[in-house]
C-alpha cells in the first residue's frame, strides 16, 4: 500500500540517518527546522554535533541504518545523549511502494520512521555486546593460533619430525613438551622421546625413531617463530577468557 499524505503520524518528531563510511545524512521533519536535511561527518565531534542538532530541533526518535559497522558509533553517541534509537534493516525500505526519485535515502528513512512502518532490529544491551565482542575476539585469536599450529607442524614434516604419526594431538602435554625442547636446543631423539606421558598409545620407541630428523636451521628458525606466535595468541586468550569472566559474572549479580 502506498503512502498517502493524509496517513497519521506515529513518531512526528522522528530523523532518518543514512548510514555512511565517512559521512552521514540526517534528515528531520520539514515542520522542525528550515533546512531539514544535513549532512555531518563520521569524526566523534562531527557525531556529537550532530546529536546537538537533532535534540535542537526537538527530535525524540531516531531511525538509523545498520551499515557494516559504520552504525554503531553514531548508534551510542545518539543514545548517550538521550535519543531514542531504532536500529533498522533498510531491506524494510525496499518494500514500501511511494517513493520519489528525489527523495534522499535519509528523508524516505525519516519518512518511514513517522509513520511506524519500521521494526527495531534487536540491539542486546551494554553488557551483552562487551561479552559478544570479547567472545568474538577470542574466535578470531583460536582460528590464528591454529594456523600457527599448522606452521610448526609443516616446519617439522620438513625436518622429517613426524611427530603428528605418533601423537593424537600436536599440541597437548607431551608434543608442547617435545617441541619446546627441540626449541630449546635439544636434538637427542631419545631425550626427546622421554616427555611421552603414559596415556600415548605410541611406545617410547615408536616416538624416538619419529623424532630422528635433519634438524635443518631454515625449519627450526620457522618453528621458533610460530611457537613464539602461539604463545602470545594464548597470552591474549587468557586475557580474553579473564575479561569474558568477569563480565559474565558482573551481568549474573
Amino acid at each position: 500500500m502506498a503512502i498517502r499524505k493524509h496517513d497519521s503520524e506515529v513518531f512526528p518528531n522522528a530523523a532518518g540517518i543514512d548510514v555512511g563510511a565517512s559521512s552521514h545524512w540526517v534528515a528531520v521533519p520539514a515542520h522542525l527546522a528550515d533546512d531539514p536535511v544535513r549532512e555531518f561527518g563520521a569524526m566523534t565531534a562531527d557525531l556529537n554535533a550532530m546529536a546537538g542538532w537533532l535534540l535542537a530541533c526537538g527530535v525524540d526518535t531516531v531511525a538509523l541504518e545498520s551499515t557494516g559497522v559504520y552504525w554503531i558509533p553514531v548508534f551510542e553517541v545518539l543514545e548517550q545523549r538521550g535519543l531514542k534509537v531504532w536500529l533498522v534493516d533498510t531491506r524494510q525500505m525496499k518494500y514500501v511502494p511511494g517513493r520519489k526519485s528525489d527523495v534522499q535515502d535519509c528523508q524516505w528513512l525519516q519518512k518511514l520512521m513517522s509513520l511506524g512502518l519500521l521494526r527495531a532490529a534487536f540491539r542486546p544491551d551494554a553488557q551483552v555486546c562487551e561479552l559478544r565482542a570479547v567472545a568474538r575476539q577470542r574466535d578470531v585469536l583460536l582460528v590464528e593460533q591454529g594456523s600457527w599450529v599448522q606452521r610448526m607442524q609443516k616446519a617439522l614434516v620438513q625436518m622429517n619430525i613426524q611427530l603428528t604419526e605418533v601423537l593424537t594431538d600436536v599440541m597437548g602435554l607431551s608434543g608442547q613438551l617435545i617441541i619446546r625442547d627441540i626449541v630449546a636446543g635439544e636434538r637427542d631423539p631419545r631425550a626427546l622421546a622421554r616427555h611421552r606421558h603414559s596415556r600415548v598409545k605410541a611406545s617410547a620407541q615408536e616416538i624416538t625413531k619419529a623424532l630422528t630428523g635433519n634438524w635443518r636451521e631454515e625449519h627450526l628458525f620457522v618453528l621458533r617463530q610460530a611457537l613464539g606466535m602461539y604463545d602470545d595468541i594464548a597470552r591474549h586468550l587468557a586475557e580474553c577468557d579473564a575479561s569474558g569472566s568477569c563480565q559474565g559474572s558482573c551481568r549474573l549479580k
